[in-house]
């Protein structure tokens, strides 16, 4: 017997001729008609079932290379001896990665006028950096920023989105920034020819943990219990979300036992080594800073100054941040970090608690969080504190306070740093870095 492609039996020709009857012929037809509709339900069923079982994509990320093309473009133009004509102007400032930029320094009340950019494209120092461009936006093309994604999301809590356009650019000013994180999301980064692609997707990994983090933390009754306390209070948790940096330092290198410099160039692990060196003194430092928020001694203007000299390059808002990151991570789990991270009343309290497990071992002991500080605003019971003693190098004076925690000096050490301005508080209760 032949078969169809279905590969069922082709029903004989004889006996086809047997149910030549109008009756048997009725019965073989609503047979098969009620077999084809059965296999037609169960299809669309099955579909359905797969499209309500797909959830919504945590991902939505796009490189965005618009206006460092059209800058090339120019770039090459020149070095043919081409005129440069107005066309090629306006494909630059109609680039979103142009429209967008402006947007960002307007908000940040700097200028940015197109004469001034078409100075900076036609410059000689520009012009002798074009290859060297043209080959970095190509690698960056290449590279893979779905695992940088995966990689913050992987710090993040589970309802967390990212969503964002990245936007390599050629620009001005050596700095790299997210922008827009409520509205629509953006990372600019200064195409740096020294920065290959690994580095590249690090960055990356490390911005794309700030979109996330925005779009999952504080949850809303965290929000609420925070909104209830005091207004010194609510400054130091705004600026304990500055924390955040070296929490997405650690979600960029992928976990707690990876070094967060293993892509990047000799200098800046040498400078991060030296710089963790200093996490007992840094720590205090911040400690100062938040005391004397919380007993009123610095205006608005003092808190902004101080608060932005700890980014520095990588300051103690990277460094601290980090080594309590990754203490915590590795006394209590991942989870009660994002817990931490996501409520900035908990952090330096569970901090506190691996620290205390910590330094009964350690030879070197860590500092920790004064109960001043935690008292002021900790949703968790009092925590004993290591005793000051186990701190290397550490002598006491009256000024100190109470059982000798450090109390703020008369006035607080700043180092500023003379590029940093005013900046504003984001309403995540995330200080906004200034980069």
């Amino acid at each position: 017997m032949k078969q169809n492609r279905f590969g069922m039996g082709l029903v004989s020709s004889r006996l086809i001729w047997q149910l030549q009857k109008p009756g048997e012929m009725r019965y073989l037809i609503t047979t098969l008609l009620r077999a084809f509709l059965v296999i037609v339900c169960c299809s669309s069923l099955t579909l359905w079932a797969s499209a309500q079982g797909r959830k919504p994509s945590r991902v939505d990320v796009s490189l965005v290379t618009d206006e460092a093309e059209a800058v090339l473009a120019v770039l090459a133009k020149k070095r043919a001896n081409e005129p440069v004509i107005q066309a090629d102007w306006n494909r630059i400032f109609s680039s979103q990665g142009y429209v967008r930029l402006k947007q960002r320094e307007a908000s940040m009340k700097r200028s940015f006028e197109e004469t001034d950019f078409q100075k900076f494209v036609l410059s000689d120092e520009l012009a002798r950096r074009a290859e060297l461009l043209a080959e970095t936006l190509g690698r960056w093309k290449n590279a893979d920023v779905t695992t940088s994604a995966r990689l913050a999301l992987a710090y993040l809590p589970k309802e967390a989105r990212i969503r964002a356009k990245i936007y390599p650019v050629i620009k001005p000013r050596d700095n790299s920034f997210v922008f827009d994180v409520k509205n629509d999301p953006a990372i600019f980064l200064y195409l740096d020819p020294t920065v290959g692609r690994e580095k590249f997707e690090n960055t990356l990994a490390h911005e794309l943990h700030h979109i996330g983090y925005g779009s999952s933390c504080p949850t809303q009754q965290t929000s609420e219990a925070i909104a209830r306390l005091g207004p010194n209070t609510r400054t130091v948790l705004q600026w304990i979300g500055a924390f955040g940096e070296g929490f997405a330092m650690l979600a960029a290198a992928g976990g707690p036992n990876l070094h967060p410099h293993a892509v990047s160039p000799l200098n800046e692990r040498a400078r991060w080594d030296r710089d963790m060196m200093n996490f007992n003194s840094d720590l205090k430092r911040v400690e100062t800073f938040f005391l004397g928020i919380l007993e009123g001694r610095l205006s608005a203007e003092e808190v902004q100054k101080d608060g932005f000299a700890f980014f520095g390059i990588q300051g103690p808002w990277y460094t601290v941040g980090w080594k309590m990151s990754v203490l915590i991570e590795k006394s209590y789990g991942r989870q009660k970090l994002i817990e931490c991270m996501c409520d900035p009343r908990r952090l330096l309290p569970t901090f506190n608690q691996a620290a205390l497990k910590y330094n009964r071992k350690a030879h070197e002991p860590l500092a920790s969080w004064s109960g001043v500080v935690l008292n002021s605003f900790s949703p968790l019971a009092p925590l004993t504190r290591p005793s000051d003693h186990l701190i290397p190098g550490k002598t006491l004076t009256q000024s100190q306070g109470r059982e000798g925690w450090l109390a703020p000096a008369d006035s607080p050490k700043r180092s500023l740093n003379p590029r940093q301005g005013s900046h504003p508080i984001s309403r995540l209760g995330r200080v906004a870095c200034p980069r």
